[in-house]
């Protein structure tokens, strides 16, 4: 059973950056692909960013690319996403989830999620 606890939500203005970590309890976190999600209010929940178990390989959703980066720490069981020049559509809770397959997209595909961070962008 992996557990993962996000952090490094909050709120900033447009154009800003925020840098999200999710921590695991699972000292093998190399053995999983790690994605971030996010569900905005009323909406379902969105692929944002996938990398892969080394950090080599990374997916991204198209309308985020040059603004998002995923990255990992194996060593520190943590994987992160910086998010730069920030929008006020990006406000969402954002979660990260674990999973063995890499370059899943669907939610419903993942193994384990964190409980999600709040992060909003003001105008």
């Amino acid at each position: 059973q992996v557990q993962l606890v996000e952090s490094g939500g909050g709120l900033v203005q447009a154009g800003g950056s925020l840098r999200l970590s999710c921590a695991a309890s699972e000292r093998t976190l190399s053995t999983y692909s790690m994605a971030w999600f996010r569900q905005a209010p009323g909406k379902e929940r969105e692929f944002v960013a996938t990398v892969s178990r080394n950090g080599e390989s990374t997916i991204f959703t198209d309308s985020l690319k040059g603004r998002f980066a995923i990255s990992r720490d194996n060593a520190k069981n943590t994987v992160y996403l910086q998010m730069n020049n920030l929008k006020p559509e990006d406000t969402a809770v954002y979660f990260c989830a674990a999973d063995r397959w890499f370059g899943i997209r669907t939610p419903g595909q993942y193994d384990y999620w964190g409980q999600g961070t709040q992060v909003t962008v003001s105008s």
